[in-house]
């Protein structure tokens, strides 16, 4: 994994690749798949801070999957991997 870290309410996310064929068996070229909305937490920020002063824990901690926005984030490498680093409010779901 990367040394990497985010700030505030931001969540680092390995993307989790689409398939390579469809449900009929066919194979997808890479023009055809889908952008990605499903990844894995590598890190998170401390949370945001409020108009209190206190720190809003985030709800998704590293090592869960996680649906989020299709056009969602910035996408980043570092390391030579792919990361995608989104906004908490930018995920929808966490898999279980």
């Amino acid at each position: 994994m990367a040394n990497i870290k985010p700030l505030g309410d931001k969540i680092v996310v390995q993307l989790i690749e689409a398939e390579d064929k469809s449900a009929g068996g066919i194979i997808l070229p890479d023009s055809a798949k889908k952008r990605p909305t499903e990844g894995k937490v590598v890190a998170v920020g401390n949370g945001r801070v409020l108009d209190s002063g206190e720190r809003n824990k985030l709800s998704v901690k590293a090592g869960d999957r996680v649906l989020f926005s299709k056009y969602g984030g910035n996408e980043v490498t570092v390391d030579g991997e792919e990361y995608t680093i989104l906004d908490e409010d930018q995920v929808y779901a966490i898999l279980n």
